[in-house]
């Protein structure tokens, strides 16, 4: 494990394994950087760098989520800190999920990368089911009052309808209470994503960019990565049969080669 001290004083704790430029991943909600395991093949081809995103894993927290953008902003000057840390050389970033909104964003606002693969950053639209409360005010309210293990449930089952799971099936689960320690960080994922499709800075990417979505993947899902392919400028749309939200890392492996070694 490594560490650098993100522009807030944030301390961000990374691992790096392989050989190659540098291939930085951002991982989405209740996620650590043990989230993703790079396989042998993307190992030989890059230096693949996880963080943990911060209030997470050995990452710290410089007080409490802050309000909307400042989270977003802090966001960004983490990855930034990471992206300084593995060399001169401008790396490669994935992001899944909230992580891939992270990445768009921080590039749009000015951050230098060679190339950027976004797995459905989870922009809503018209179609996106919203829960009846404000999410990030719910989320805060209950962190604060020490009922982390609530919070995850209305994450799951109000936030992001996790298909086929219920209240009942979540009480006493025991991967529930292992997400327990990371509610207090949902309010970074809903900052990073808040606002819809943010078209206008998505048009300000000049870096490569592959958007991924996956066929099984609910429609807003679907219209979300097509209208953010459409507004970046040159951005290529793929889409993964057979697959939702979540892929198998030796099935990204071999895009994420193609695509960065392509812009090598």
């Amino acid at each position: 494990m490594e560490t650098v001290t993100s522009a807030d004083g944030t301390v961000i704790a990374y691992d790096r394994v392989g050989d190659g430029p540098a291939l930085i991943v951002v991982n989405g909600a209740f996620s650590t950087r043990t989230a993703l395991v790079a396989p042998a093949d993307l190992a030989r081809q890059f230096t693949v760098v996880t963080y943990d995103r911060r209030g997470r894993g050995d990452s710290g927290e410089v007080g409490p989520a802050p309000a909307e953008r400042e989270a977003a902003e802090r966001e960004y000057e983490d990855l930034a800190a990471v992206a300084a840390a593995t060399g001169a050389r401008t790396p490669f970033v994935f992001g899944h999920s909230s992580g891939a909104a992270i990445a768009l964003r921080a590039v749009a606002a000015g951050l230098p990368v060679a190339g950027v693969v976004a797995y459905e950053a989870p922009f809503g639209n018209d179609d996106t089911p919203l829960p009846d409360v404000d999410p990030d005010q719910r989320i805060r309210e209950l962190v604060g009052a020490g009922r982390n293990r609530e919070a995850v449930v209305f994450w799951m089952i109000d936030v992001v309808r996790a298909p086929d799971l219920t209240r009942a099936q979540l009480d006493g689960a025991p991967w529930v209470t292992a997400l327990e320690p990371l509610a207090r960080t949902l309010p970074y994922d809903l900052a990073v994503t808040a606002g819809g499709v943010p078209e206008a800075e998505l048009g300000k990417i000049t870096a490569p960019v592959l958007i991924l979505g996956g066929s099984d993947s609910p429609a807003w899902f679907r219209r979300s990565v097509a209208e953010q392919a459409a507004a970046t400028p040159g951005a290529q749309l793929r889409m993964l049969d057979g697959f939702g939200h979540n892929v198998p890392p030796e099935v990204l492996a071999p895009i994420l080669i193609d695509f960065f070694k392509s812009k090598s």
